[in-house]
């Protein structure tokens, strides 16, 4: 069409060698598409890069639609957990077991790892990880891959920097486990064969102990979110990159959650790095968007698509 402008169907056929319908029926698609325009006595291209323009915007858009879907997702999921974590200590019910301290944790998450023969899904915040942990946990999840089970594990980028943690990452890539990272993580937790999962008992201090749940709505919020969290989250061979606007992810992640209202001290502790690091990467943020302020700087952020306007 773009080398023989108003051609009717049945010169078309004839071009390509096709049947008269296979060409209608390619010329409906494209005109659904909004990419020719014709009348009853023929059909014209637009012009290639006004289609392609047209083409990349209404991808962009789906793309754009599809990240607010999961972000919406993350979102509930994650108030979900934080608004039910805090009300579990007080309940008497048999879908939550309460774990008090670390040994009691450990022991009764490698229980649950050798019952487990389908899939595991860890989120791993708080960025650097003792080597005495990293090596504990290789015995139990050798045993996993070695059955089959499915393993994946989000990491935060920070960890990333910490040498034993990336070795332990490299280590569970290379055993056939599934690794990704992201720029921060909402809490952590631990889903077991979509049916149970250990969450800690406080958002804010992991220390304070955990909780086990079989509660069917608790485990599919936590399977909600470590989905949404997953399908953004980068592949252990790509690494941390920029987006569209130019900003890391780990950047990106700064600027959403202070649209969102968290201090240095909650945006550090979400990224696993130290209040000192989060303030330095928001002042950097502030000078590159030219801002005096926070709010400015969201204001300008949302005007140079940094930041999504609703």
């Amino acid at each position: 069409m773009v080398a023989h402008p108003g051609e009717p169907i049945a010169g078309l056929a004839a071009l390509i060698g096709a049947e008269e319908a296979e060409v209608e029926t390619a010329l409906c698609t494209l005109s659904a598409l909004a990419l020719t325009q014709g009348d009853g006595e023929g059909f014209r291209a637009l012009s290639p890069q006004v289609a392609m323009g047209m083409i990349l915007a209404r991808r962009k858009a789906e793309l754009a639609a599809a990240q607010q879907k999961l972000e919406e997702s993350r979102v509930a999921a994650t108030r979900l957990i934080a608004e039910c974590s805090d009300l579990i200590p007080a309940v008497d019910d048999p879908e939550f077991e309460r774990l008090h301290d670390a040994r009691e944790i450990q022991q009764r998450l490698a229980a649950l790892a050798s019952e487990t023969v389908q899939e595991i899904m860890t989120f791993a915040p708080g960025g650097a990880h003792s080597a005495e942990d990293l090596a504990a946990s290789r015995e139990p999840n050798a045993a996993l891959l070695g059955r089959g089970v499915r393993v994946r594990t989000v990491y935060v980028e920070s960890g990333l920097k910490h040498q034993p943690t990336l070795d332990h990452i490299g280590w569970l890539h290379a055993q056939g486990a599934e690794v990704r990272t992201a720029a921060g993580l909402p809490i952590r937790m631990i889903v077991f064969d979509r049916r149970l999962a250990v969450l800690p008992v406080r958002m804010s201090d992991a220390r304070a102990g955990a909780i086990v749940t079989r509660g069917e709505g608790f485990v599919a919020a936590g399977v909600a979110l470590f989905e949404a969290v997953w399908a953004t989250a980068s592949p252990l061979a790509a690494g941390p990159g920029a987006d569209a606007s130019g900003l890391a992810a780990q950047e990106a992640e700064v600027l959403r959650l202070l649209a969102n209202g968290f201090t240095d001290e909650a945006v550090g502790k979400r990224l696993g790095v130290s209040s000192r690091t989060a303030r330095r990467i928001t002042a950097d943020l502030m000078e590159r968007l030219g801002a005096a302020s926070r709010f400015a700087a969201g204001v300008r952020a949302v005007q140079q698509g940094w930041l999504p306007a609703e």
